[in-house]
């Protein structure tokens, strides 16, 4: 077999995903045993655990890029690329979940990605719900800001043994789509 050796800079990034998603709290030396390095080469590529932050959260923003590229190229409606990128979503869920509580977007690159983000999403929902995807009387803003907190509440049931990602991206979308179905509100 042939291994592929990384990067000192590499080894880090990948030992900060593995320490972090265990442990959010973990110290930069934790990082640093993990990934085979010392702490001064650690510093040496990231001066502080913020910058390792913007550095995982840039590799993390990349690798969902290229999921819900992969996921979606072939998607035949637009509600139909939703699914399936929550679908390719859910299973990064170790590898992006600790992020959420990161103040990440404070580094102008990622809060400009995301705001473009969240623009891709809105577009993509008012074009599903000209599909007839989502009623159309539901605002899109409400529509975004449930599929991203399904697709938290999706990464939680997976991080606690309580789903696979299948499953939990399957509930995420019946959620999203039928609701919880159940007895009607009266008005």
């Amino acid at each position: 077999m042939n291994m592929i050796k990384l990067t000192s800079r590499q080894a880090i990034i990948e030992a900060g995903f593995e320490t972090f998603s265990q442990r959010p709290g973990a110290s930069l030396a934790d990082v640093a045993a993990r990934a085979g390095v010392g702490r001064a080469t650690l510093h040496r590529h990231f001066r502080s655990r913020g910058d390792l932050m913007v550095a995982l959260a840039r590799e993390a923003m990349v690798e969902l890029e290229a999921a819900v590229g992969a996921a979606t190229a072939d998607a035949p409606t637009y509600t139909e690329g939703l699914r399936l990128a929550l679908a390719a979503i859910i299973p990064l869920a170790d590898r992006q979940w600790f992020l959420a509580h990161e103040p990440v977007e404070q580094d102008p690159d990622i809060a400009r990605a995301y705001q473009q983000d969240r623009a891709e999403l809105a577009a993509d929902i008012e074009a599903a719900k000209a599909e007839g995807g989502f009623a159309k009387d539901i605002p899109t803003p409400w529509i975004a800001e449930t599929y991203e907190n399904l697709i938290y509440a999706a990464w939680t049931l997976v991080r606690n043994g309580e789903a696979t990602s299948a499953q939990a991206a399957d509930l995420a979308w019946r959620t999203l789509t039928r609701g919880l179905e159940g007895g009607k509100i009266d008005r």
